[in-house]
């Protein structure tokens, strides 16, 4: 049975989130326990006990999210259930994740160019104002028109009829003011977001992540990694960091990295953190498409 991984992105965090994993797994409770060392303070506290307002924070979320994401991923993999693994591909923050799947580069280097992404965006975000909205229903060219005319920017290809839009606050909020007075699309949804993740609003973050990247030491992934920039595969250490660092601004093309990931003849998909987000959207895109989330111990 050949496998593909899907990582999760930020917004599908929550309190206790990857503790039935830690009490089950010895494995776990070391991952946490050097992630810890690394990050300098309690990352397991904080997934465990929350507060909720402390672990949504853009600095605090990503890092989580990477440690859940590489948490089921290492419970699978104890279960024997990875011996055929294909691909792996992320939503956003989950594109780092899956390039620790893919060995790209080990855990802790992982780890902390995720700590370093999420520092950088949290400080774009108390920089600027701006939020992000999900337009249900209409086409890409509609959404397009529509970005034109206020001003805002394509966040998220997410599914058929799921796109997110991201920019300015005051702008946001007067293009999803006149969605809702045009009923331009079915269903229009003011987004509970820190910031206007993938607009040119994060620019100061994607410098300051060029910068750090050139510090990183890159492998040629072991499995294929699709980017959320193309939804192609990618595969050098170059083409990787660009990418990447591309990806801070730019939309996250999910409906084409799930194709493409698809098209190498996956026939089960795991969903790798919490929420089952990426299990819903995969429907969307293919209702003959293989897909269990495996957030807590339970789903194993």
């Amino acid at each position: 049975m050949s496998i593909g991984l899907l990582f999760s992105g930020q917004g599908a965090q929550s309190v206790g989130m990857a503790r039935s994993l830690f009490e089950a797994s010895d494995s776990v409770k070391k991952i946490f326990s050097k992630a810890d060392d690394v990050l300098g303070y309690s990352l397991s506290k904080l997934c465990f006990e929350g507060p909720m307002e402390e672990l949504t924070k853009t600095s605090i979320c990503q890092p989580a999210l990477y440690m859940h994401g590489i948490c089921a991923m290492t419970v699978l993999k104890e279960k024997g259930m990875l011996d055929d693994l294909k691909s792996a591909i992320g939503l956003s923050l989950g594109e780092l994740t899956a390039h620790a799947a893919a060995e790209t580069y080990d855990f802790e280097t992982g780890l902390r160019v995720v700590a370093e992404r999420a520092r950088l965006m949290q400080e774009a975000c108390e920089a600027s104002k701006g939020s992000m909205a999900s337009l249900i229903g209409g086409t890409v060219e509609q959404v397009e028109e529509y970005c034109k005319e206020f001003d805002v920017e394509i966040a998220n290809l997410n599914c058929p009829g799921q796109i997110v839009i991201s920019g300015e606050s005051d702008k946001i909020k007067a293009a999803v003011e006149a969605a809702n007075s045009r009923k331009t699309f079915k269903m229009v949804i003011a987004l509970k977001v820190a910031g206007a993740y993938h607009s040119r609003l994060m620019s100061p973050a994607k410098e300051g992540f060029a910068k750090f990247l050139d510090t990183v030491e890159f492998k040629t992934p072991k499995i294929a990694v699709f980017t959320n920039t193309t939804g192609k595969q990618v595969s050098t250490a170059e083409e990787i960091k660009q990418a990447l660092i591309n990806q801070v601004v730019m939309p996250v093309r999910w409906e084409d990295c799930m194709k493409n990931a698809a098209s190498l003849n996956i026939s089960q998909f795991y969903e790798c953190g919490p929420g089952a987000v990426l299990t819903g959207l995969a429907k969307r895109i293919d209702k003959e498409l293989v897909v269990k989330s495996v957030a807590e111990i339970k789903d194993f």
